[in-house]
């Protein structure tokens, strides 16, 4: 019995009237995966956000890749994030989120599994809406990729600046940083991918 072709549904966060800033780190990976795979974006009026999907090949085998860049702004996204996991991949372990992180220093990355939101009210937002409306609930099963943007001066301010000529190359199309975030994708796709093979009788 051959396993179900598995889906994914990778998110980036951010603020779309401020792009290319700190903040919005994780709209400005989600367009340079979307430049690398041939997708474009398209306004989804019903979903309130940006998405594209293709067959795409993840870790050698196929599989539907889903990007969304949600529009509304960071502190109240996750309705428009559950709102889109439910219209497509459906479980929220085949959900991965593309957000900043302040506790990382820029160039580096690392991903996470559920977990409190840390002060992030993007993901805060998406955990409260995601899980049931408990917004502190720790076991939320969906992934996070957070990416590094350093920590300097009066945080509000800091985040809402520009990404440096630095940041823009590393996480270009064509980046080390997208490498890296690919990698991340194809070893949380072969986790799930196990989750699906067809148990013998």
């Amino acid at each position: 019995m051959a396993s179900k072709k598995l889906r994914l549904l990778l998110v980036g966060i951010g603020n779309m009237p401020l792009p290319a800033t700190r903040h919005s780190i994780g709209h400005y990976i989600l367009d340079s995966i979307a430049f690398r795979l041939g997708m474009t974006l398209q306004r989804n009026n019903d979903l309130d956000g940006n998405i594209a999907s293709k067959d795409v090949t993840i870790d050698d085998e196929d599989a539907n890749l889903t990007l969304f860049k949600p529009a509304p702004l960071m502190n109240v996204l996750g309705r428009s994030v559950a709102r889109t996991l439910r219209a497509t991949v459906q479980e929220p372990s085949h959900l991965i989120v593309l957000q900043d992180c302040m506790n990382l220093q820029p160039g580096t990355m690392r991903h996470r599994a559920g977990g409190q939101p840390d002060g992030h009210r993007g993901i805060r937002s998406i955990v409260k809406n995601v899980s049931s409306g408990q917004p502190d609930r720790a076991n939320t099963p969906f992934h996070r990729l957070q990416i590094g943007i350093g920590r300097a001066g009066d945080a509000p301010t800091y985040v809402l600046g520009p990404l440096s000529a630095f940041e823009k190359e590393y996480w270009s199309a064509n980046g080390e940083g997208v490498d890296q975030v690919w990698h991340h994708i194809e070893k949380i796709a072969r986790k799930q991918r196990a989750l699906l093979e067809p148990v013998e009788p």
